[in-house]
């Protein structure tokens, strides 16, 4: 029962911890990607005159829109947090030493992430297409909006349509623009008027649908092409010209918020799939591709009825095959077309030859046609299954990213902003780069639909599952050292053995045993080289002797050495760290088993690794030369340093 009270009260401290740190996250998150949203559409938005309220439910919508991409980062980002922290106060390792494992500790945030993502899934299903809609047709209604008149000067305007207009100096307090320039095109180019005005002054009507552009002391140039005959030369065009000293024009400029209407979306074939939930998207895809289908056979009747041989339909059904039918009666062999064609005149050949082309073309072009429809219907389906398939890739992937996060927060043990949100971001952006890349297969009909929308998943869940089981396992996949040992085998770089003075010395090293090891280790090395001088091809894939004595003196030179450590002797330290790091695996397989007859027996494959190791066994015979011959010297050094001890050891040390 006690036990059982203390699990409780660590559900309830991890519970405690990971809600607040995930709603501020979400916050963060949403927020970042808000600001994405922001810098995408700002060109859209500025300049435009749009009140607050319009501004704010634009951004309302898209906060709400955006919370699908928000909420697997914000989970990823939480987990490795809290798991990081509790890692980084050795909070975890409490646990793990009370006997509670890893996954035991994660049971509570499991079941919550596991209703968040039941609440996504309902979110996706039934709240996303409301807000799409709404979204989209307000964002189309900003869009296509009339830009705020705010007419730059020394520069020329043209968002006035049919006009572009220059002004040279503006009176900010009057409103006056002066040294004004206007270039009407509203007519057409060919009708195209000049008007060059000192001054002028703009103005709205009240309903804000026309604008009034008051003009003084200017003229006026337009071309003048109705009515002309062609008598005149094509380089010359003729233009009216007309002076004024006030002149007052009125343009068509509507400067309202016309907001469109939900409908618009709903309604439309190509977009109405972000206005649809799961039902109704089933529903569509399954209408649209009987549709489809249907299109294709009777596209395939009509191919193989009318596109070749056309011009047999065209005939009395009596007349078809005339000519064979008569060769058959009087047995004679069918004419062929080209002795038929060549029979012709060459005026018949040449409208033959034509009528053949202007069919072959007015089907090309039908069907042309009839396949850009298809491929118009093919892309709306591929949209519908993207948006039938992330009714559940999201709450799939919030569950993923929190058997990401929480593993490797465990692993690295690193709490704070600084280290999680470097890893969040990288990870995020993987995800992010994977998702959309299947999405756009997905979208172009490259990949099957449940392929390009699940390939995100199916790269990381893998990652998940290696990081929970290596957390479980007390992996040490984020050590540093583990790679540069991984780096070091690889490259074949040496280890260097560092032995400096410690400060505090328990065990002093007692050099009469040191000098007895010292004297085996170098009989050892001798008996091995001695045993082993050359391994025979058969040895190397039965004989287990080797590996095994190998690493007995390996042993036996560790031993030895870390007596040799608490020395307080440079000379003896300095000599100690001479010594080789022995490498005691030299073969793939274990000498004796299947695999290593197998390889035995295949000679090629055999005679190659054997080969491989030829390098490896001349490093270890090298490093045994080395370890006999430096175990001399540093029994030299120490019967310098020390010759009260025992003569007879010394006498009967190898040197």
């Amino acid at each position: 029962m006690n036990r059982f009270t203390h699990i409780k009260r660590l559900y309830g401290y991890i519970l405690t911890t990971f809600i607040p740190l995930f709603l501020m996250t979400f916050a963060i998150c949403l927020f970042l990607v808000l600001m994405q949203f922001l810098w995408k559409y700002v060109e859209d938005m500025v300049g435009k005159g749009l009140g607050l309220d319009v501004i704010g439910e634009m951004f309302f919508y898209a906060a709400l829109n955006l919370i699908p991409l928000a909420l697997p980062l914000a989970i990823l980002l939480a987990s490795l947090m809290v798991f990081g922290n509790i890692g980084e106060n050795l909070e975890l390792l409490a646990i793990k030493s009370a006997g509670i494992p890893l996954l035991k500790t994660m049971k509570p945030l499991i079941i919550l992430i596991a209703f968040i993502s039941v609440g996504a899934f309902f979110f996706q299903n039934n709240a996303i297409p409301k807000i799409q809609t709404k979204f989209y047709s307000l964002l189309i209604s900003i869009r296509q909006a009339s830009p705020e008149l705010d007419v730059p000067e020394g520069v020329f305007y043209k968002e006035i349509e049919g006009y572009n207009l220059y002004v040279g100096r503006k009176d900010r307090k009057s409103g006056m623009l002066y040294d004004v320039l206007i270039y009407d095109v509203a007519s057409g180019f060919n009708n195209m008027a000049v008007i060059i005005c000192d001054s002028a002054r703009m103005s709205m009507t009240k309903d804000k649908t026309m604008l009034i552009f008051t003009m003084y002391s200017g003229q006026q140039f337009q071309n003048f092409t109705e009515g002309t005959t062609p008598r005149y030369h094509t380089d010359f065009v003729p233009y009216a010209r007309e002076n004024f000293d006030r002149k007052t024009m009125m343009i068509s400029y509507d400067a309202n918020f016309n907001r469109m209407g939900e409908e618009v979306i709903e309604t439309s074939s190509t977009s109405n799939y972000v206005s649809k939930n799961l039902a109704k998207l089933g529903t569509s895809i399954d209408s649209m591709s009987m549709i489809l289908d249907s299109v294709n056979v009777v596209d395939r009747k009509l191919m193989k009825n009318y596109s070749h041989l056309s011009f047999r339909n065209s005939y009395p059904p009596e007349q078809k095959d005339s000519l064979i039918l008569a060769a058959q009666n009087v047995g004679a062999e069918a004419p062929r077309p080209d002795t038929l064609f060549r029979s012709k005149e060459l005026s018949d050949r040449s409208s033959i030859l034509q009528s053949a082309f202007q069919k072959a073309e007015n089907n090309s072009n039908e069907f042309l046609f009839r396949s850009l429809n298809k491929t118009t219907m093919q892309k709306t389906i591929n949209r519908h299954w993207v948006e039938w398939h992330r009714k559940f890739t999201i709450p799939f992937t919030c569950l993923i990213f929190f058997f990401i996060g929480a593993p490797l927060g465990s692993i690295v043990r690193k709490g704070g902003l600084g280290t999680p949100i470097v890893i969040s971001v990288i990870l995020f952006i993987i995800y992010y780069i994977v998702e959309n890349v299947g999405y756009k297969m997905t979208r172009d009909g490259v990949w099957v639909h449940w392929f390009g929308m699940w390939f995100s998943s199916l790269i990381l869940l893998p990652i998940g599952v290696f990081l929970t089981h290596k957390a479980m396992n007390d992996s040490v996949i984020m050590n540093a050292d583990t790679y540069v040992q991984f780096f070091r085998r690889l490259f074949f770089i040496r280890e260097k053995r560092k032995y400096p003075v410690k400060n505090i010395i328990i065990d002093k090293p007692d050099y009469e045993t040191i000098l007895r090891l010292l004297e085996n280790l170098s009989r050892e090395a001798d008996r091995f080289l001695e045993k082993y001088s050359h391994l025979s091809y058969k040895a190397y894939w039965n004989d287990s002797q080797y590996e095994k004595e190998l690493i007995s003196l390996k042993n036996n030179m560790e031993s030895m050495l870390n007596q040799v450590s608490n020395s307080r002797d440079l000379d003896v330290l300095a000599k100690a760290e001479e010594f080789p790091v022995l490498i005691s695996n030299v073969r793939i397989f274990r000498p004796g088993s299947l695999p290593a007859k197998i390889s035995m027996y295949l000679f090629p494959v055999g005679i190659l690794l054997r080969l491989l190791s030829c390098s490896f066994e001349m490093r270890i015979r090298n490093d045994l030369r080395n370890i006999r011959l430096y175990s001399g010297e540093l029994t030299g050094i120490i019967l310098n340093e020390y010759p009260q001890k025992s003569t007879t050891i010394a006498q009967n040390q190898i040197i």
